[in-house]
């Protein structure tokens, strides 16, 4: 950080300053800084010449009368310029017990802050020294309006039109294969966008972003320090983590991000945040005093009713955010506002977001405040809100979180369709209502197969290869003796655990994930691919990898040309679902009949019409999409999971057409090949998919 130049001498003069907004806003004249502390006694604003400096040069006290509206403490300083850096100390009543933690010996950054330095940051002492001005981050003061997005704004893509690619940042290309300028930042992802858009994907989905402290060790294993790697504990909702960025400076970050943004939409890709506003990285009662708790402890978290010393942490990350308290909620509402009115983001997913359906007592409501803001926000009308609609704690809401615009994160369709690839019986039923968009979970008011968002595997879990590879997960390079992780994969490794030499097995493995990307892309609802999947990416058999910023983690980019065939194979997929609209539907299927006599949809097992959903023993489904729209073909498409080749009947085509091979995953049949039987064979463990043509 540079040095920044004054304007006036010291001391800098001050004014009374405004309540609003909160956070440090820079003005022609200066600056104006605003806080919420409702039970502090006094607040002093540091202000820091230059980064790295262990002295303020200006310690200004805020008079409780002339600084202080209701809750919020504020003031003015003349001629300040962005650059400066500043930081918090607030007194007041230190009652733990009663949920009370004041310190004015801790250092405190701004929870509205644009950025945050880490130069000089300790988290021990912040946790146990008495006084930790010389080991703090400090806020910085940032203008970002000056910025030239040309004439760039969010994509308001339908949301049935969305094809999702979850990434990390750093992990999409720190490994040297990505051959890129700046491995792990956010320009390195635009030097990828030429891969993304021959790949198809219409989003990005991106790993926390906001700022969090990567500086937290998490455990030491084998001597080697582990590090929060995805980032879901934060401490800045305004501020992009500048270790993604090439300039250091920060101010440089917030604009190396919005270049990532304005990239993507020239490209047509759309940008997806994946936020935590359910917990932060303070921590339970051991954690450090960052920012929350020293302002307003008794507001920023659930505290036990029985002892508020304590927290209640329905997140299993320490603590849980107060989430429908009003002022917390103004907080959400400002930072997503913040990232799509300055940032220009398209949307977000909420992590563990069945917390923000509890009130104020941790209770689960139907109308908690801060969905319902979100909801009807009217600067949040166009964006995509994705969640993952359950906790920690127990609460599980698919199919009825609070709410009508949510697409939820379908763990019960991961299952089923790991399930059903793997060869397990008799779950026929549950795969159709998965395929068809969960009718079972999402048919009733307002909502449809776009409520659902489907994926295979994510960034917590088995990576889709390592979901055909392992029978079992392999973390113990997180040193937790393998416990971590969940068990229950409905994974399968086909004859030997982890990587093998054996050309069979590593053909069947590649059919495999072939199958699961089949389904994926033919399933009604919102489709979401892990980045990498689509190249045969593997965490060797690490199925929570969050501390494991290494070879793990990282997608090795020379799969792009072992698995060339693979990519292909996702790409031909992509473009399948983004070019035949009866597989992006907003609603459920009625049983309408188009003029070539076939049904919206029509489910059958090897024989027509004849679905097995009373035999236990079943592993094949087939179901014909009829198309409604002019030059779109309608489709049919056969699943065979059992362990022999078996004939599908395919329904007959009308005069002058015929069923053509779109894909098969076994590669059994060419495409293109032109099917003139009324049956047709399908390799086990395979599904093809068939497109009817004019002839």
């Amino acid at each position: 950080m540079s040095e920044f130049k004054t304007l006036a001498p010291l001391p800098y003069r001050v004014r009374e300053g405004n309540a609003h907004p909160l956070g440090s806003t820079v003005t022609n004249d200066g600056v104006n800084f605003s806080v919420y502390s409702e039970h502090a006694t006094s607040v002093t604003l540091l202000l820091f010449q230059q980064d790295g400096d262990l002295e303020p040069i200006q310690e200004i006290r805020l008079d409780p009368i002339t600084n202080r509206t209701s809750c919020f403490w504020h003031v003015f300083v003349d001629y300040l310029k962005p650059g400066v850096q500043y930081a918090y100390r607030v007194d007041g009543p230190n009652l733990p017990e009663a949920g009370l933690r004041y310190n004015p010996n801790k250092v405190l950054i701004d929870p509205y802050a644009k950025g945050n330095s880490d130069t000089l940051w300790e988290r021990v002492d912040a946790c146990h020294a008495e006084d930790n001005l010389h080991t703090s981050m400090r806020s910085v003061v940032i203008d970002y309006q000056d910025y030239d997005w040309e004439d760039d704004k969010p994509l308001q893509r339908p949301i049935q039109d969305c094809i999702i690619y979850e990434m990390h940042v750093r992990g999409f290309t720190a490994s040297p294969t990505s051959n890129v300028t700046h491995p792990g930042t956010f320009r390195s992802v635009i030097e990828k966008i030429p891969y993304l858009q021959q790949l198809g994907v219409t989003a990005v989905e991106l790993l926390p972003v906001f700022e969090f402290d990567d500086k937290e060790i998490v455990r030491v294993v084998d001597g080697h320090e582990l590090y929060n790697y995805w980032g879901y504990s934060t401490i800045g909702y305004f501020a992009p983590d500048s270790r993604y960025c090439v300039d250091p400076q920060l101010g440089s970050h917030i604009n190396e991000f919005r270049d990532m943004v304005k990239a993507l939409h020239q490209a047509g890709i759309e940008v997806i945040l994946d936020v935590v506003y359910n917990h932060t990285n303070e921590g339970n009662h051991e954690g450090p005093a960052i920012s929350f708790k020293g302002f307003d402890n008794l507001t920023y978290y659930y505290l036990s009713s029985q002892n508020k010393y304590y927290y209640m942490d329905y997140t299993g990350c320490g603590n849980t955010f107060n989430v429908n308290h009003p002022v917390v909620e103004k907080l959400i509402l400002d930072s997503l506002e913040f990232w799509v009115k300055e940032m220009h983001v398209d949307g977000f997913r909420f992590d563990e977001g069945s917390v923000l359906t509890r009130d104020e007592n941790g209770i689960p409501t139907q109308h908690p405040p801060v969905l319902w803001n979100i909801e009807l926000s009217d600067s949040l009308a166009n964006t995509k809100l994705f969640t993952e609609a359950w906790d920690a704690a127990g609460l599980y809401q698919i199919g009825s979180f609070p709410g009508y615009s949510w697409a939820e994160w379908n763990g019960r369709y991961r299952d089923d369709i790991r399930r059903f690839v793997r060869g397990d019986a008799g779950i026929v039923n549950d795969v159709a209502t998965r395929i068809s968009g969960s009718s079972d979970l999402y048919n009733h008011h307002l909502h449809g197969p776009i409520n659902s968002l489907n994926f295979i595997t994510c960034h917590d879990g088995f990576t889709m290869m390592d979901l055909v590879s392992y029978n079992e997960k392999h973390n113990w390079a997180n040193g937790e003796s393998n416990q971590d992780g969940i068990n229950e994969n409905y994974s399968a490794n086909y004859g030997y655990e982890g990587d093998t030499s054996d050309e069979g097995i590593q053909a069947f493995r590649l059919q495999q994930v072939r199958n699961f990307i089949s389904i994926l892309m033919i399933s009604q609802g919102v489709p979401m691919l892990l980045a990498g999947d689509e190249m045969g990416n593997s965490q060797y058999g690490n199925n929570n990898a969050y501390c494991q910023d290494n070879e793990i983690s990282w997608i090795d980019w020379t799969l792009t040309e072992t698995n060339e065939s693979l990519i292909h194979f996702c790409k031909k997929l992509i473009n399948l679902r983004k070019s035949v609209k009866s597989l992006r539907r907003k609603t459920f299927f009625t049983g309408a009949v188009n003029d070539r006599g076939f049904k919206d949809l029509d489910w059958h097992g090897c024989k027509l019409y004849s679905p097995g959903w009373n035999n236990p023993s079943s592993r094949v489904l087939a179901l014909t999409l009829g198309s409604f729209v002019s030059d779109e073909p309608d489709l049919y498409v056969a699943l065979n999971m059992e362990q022999q080749l078996l004939a599908f009947e395919v329904p007959p085509a009308p005069a002058g057409s015929a069923w053509k091979v779109y894909s098969d995953s076994s590669f059994l049949h060419e495409d293109g090949e032109i099917i003139h039987a009324q049956e047709i064979e399908v390799q086990y463990h395979s599904v093809l998919i068939l497109t009817l043509e004019k002839i």
